[in-house]
């Protein structure tokens, strides 16, 4: 796996490298025994430009280390070049490191980036447009935040504290409208999933404290 990851992050300068072995290789003999150098660093240079080192990016995610996750999207020079679905991705992780780092601005506009070029799973549109929501209601703008959110719920999210949350801002934003019958129910769907993640439970448990005297 450190092979393979070693690999993807030196790739552009291997090719470059073999293909510069194979002109030397050309010069000094002929074609066919540079061919395969040619071959090869050809590929390799081509697989940087139109898969990237997504890859190297999930090592950073899942030790929290941002700042290296954010080091390795500023090498992609060109996403115009990666290939439709992992472009898709490469704008859906910018958005949510501005996100994380509260731009909000630059968050809506590389994950509607994202949406606009199709997720390649359901759930991860799911999960961008559950984010939208948030963004919008970090924007107070409920209404865009509504559709968004409600989207995401049909179109299906990944695992049950992303349906936990979906359920919890669709809670909130029913109490907002004063459709407390509705803002029941979602309390309750959300409830029921028994999501684990600290800030859903302390959510649950702080609207708890005065849902049930509602009227509706």
């Amino acid at each position: 796996m450190k092979f393979y990851n070693l690999l993807i992050k030196y790739r552009l300068w291997i090719g470059i490298g073999l293909i510069g072995a194979g002109i030397y290789v050309n010069y000094v003999g002929s074609f066919w025994p540079a061919f395969p150098l040619y071959l090869v660093g050809v590929i390799l240079v081509a697989g940087h430009f139109f898969f990237g080192p997504l890859r190297l990016i999930q090592e950073y995610m899942e030790s929290g280390d941002m700042e290296g996750a954010q080091k390795v999207l500023n090498s992609i020079k060109f996403p115009g070049l990666l290939y439709k679905p992992i472009r898709s991705v490469y704008y859906t992780l910018k958005g949510n490191i501005a996100m994380m780092n509260q731009d909000f601005d630059s968050a809506e506009k590389m994950m509607k980036k994202g949406l606009d070029l199709g997720m390649p799973m359901k759930e991860a549109e799911g999960a961008s447009m559950l984010q939208m929501g948030m963004l919008s209601m970090q924007k107070n703008d409920l209404k865009q935040a509504e559709s968004y959110i409600r989207a995401a719920i049909r179109k299906g999210l990944p695992d049950k504290e992303n349906e936990a949350a979906a359920y919890l801002q669709m809670c909130s934003i029913m109490m907002n409208k004063r459709e407390f019958r509705a803002s029941k129910e979602f309390f309750r769907k959300a409830k029921a999933l028994k999501p684990t993640t600290p800030q859903i439970v302390d959510q649950i448990k702080q609207i708890e404290k005065y849902i049930s005297r509602m009227p509706g």
